[in-house]
């Protein structure tokens, strides 16, 4: 995986723009949210990632990824054994938004869809279809930047690493989606 410094820098520019954007819906979703360090039922085993965000992960976690071992399967690779991740600091776009209550547009149907863990589903008065858009990550603005740095990456390609083929063990079976 060849990525230029630059675009490693705007993935983690990206990043933190997430983080600064999902702050206030976590702290307004406080009593219905349950994720927590330990809580990884959404890491689940064969995620992928842009080629980009792969290398922001080796970028920084060049010694786990040639002398460490994934977490077993069936659940996401960076997982230690207590269910924390070993990479938080510089997890995916994806892993960011976990949790929170979600909405998009159904192009096909053209309606609002909207969705969250069922572990956090708890009670607190207002059902998700009624939260104000405001209070949910919305997907699609950030999906879109990412997928179009990749595209001025790889040609338009889109490559997609699996997060289990960083580490060293897993890397001669390499597999690149396309």
């Amino acid at each position: 995986m060849d990525v230029d410094p630059r675009t490693i820098d705007w993935v983690e520019a990206l990043h933190g723009a997430v983080d600064e954007l999902v702050r206030p819906i976590a702290q307004a979703h406080g009593a219905r949210l349950s994720c927590r360090s330990g809580c990884s039922s959404c890491c689940t085993d064969g995620l992928s990632v842009f080629e980009i965000e792969a290398a922001v992960i080796a970028r920084h976690h060049a010694d786990l990824l040639e002398n460490g071992a994934p977490h077993e399967e069936g659940a996401c690779a960076f997982l230690d054994g207590e269910g924390a991740c070993t990479v938080y600091a510089h997890r995916p776009y994806v892993c960011r938004t976990q949790g929170l209550p979600l909405r998009w547009l159904d192009d096909e149907a053209l309606v609002e869809a909207r969705d969250v863990c069922p572990k956090n589903l708890a009670d607190d008065g207002t059902p998700l279809e009624e939260l104000a858009p405001e209070t949910c990550w919305t997907l699609g603005p950030f999906e879109s930047r990412l997928a179009s740095r990749q595209a001025a990456v790889d040609g338009g390609e889109g490559r997609r690493v699996p997060l289990r083929s960083l580490f060293r063990e897993a890397r001669r079976h390499l597999t690149v989606i396309r």
